[in-house]
């Protein structure tokens, strides 16, 4: 799992979803249901790459990736990522490793 500090970053991943599904995951340091879906996405046996990001730290990212995929930001949020566009995602309790699992069966094969 790695962090995207910069918009670069994020540019960069956005890239690489052209090529082979991926996911992000929007955290909030601050919030206990963001920690639990952390711990749930960094768990998950998923054999795809797995970006996550501060949203307090990297609000320029945050904003960035809310304005390339057109989804409104929540917190904590899971996208998963194929040829540049959200393809599915989860925000609050409905991030759980079963389901992350499922999102990538259902959408990432495609």
């Amino acid at each position: 799992m790695k962090e995207l500090k910069t918009v670069t970053e994020w540019y960069e991943v956005l890239e690489q979803s052209k090529e082979n599904p991926l996911f992000v995951l929007k955290h909030s340091t601050t919030c206990p249901v963001s920690a639990a879906a952390y711990n749930a996405f960094e768990s998950s046996a998923v054999e795809v790459p797995k970006y996550f990001l501060e949203v307090q730290d990297s609000r320029p990212v945050s904003n960035e990736i809310e304005s390339n995929l057109h989804v409104e930001h929540q917190s904590p949020q899971l996208f998963l990522v194929k040829d540049g566009q959200a393809i599915w995602q989860a925000t609050h309790y409905s991030i759980s490793g079963s389901k992350i699992g499922k999102a990538l069966e259902e959408y990432g094969s495609n």
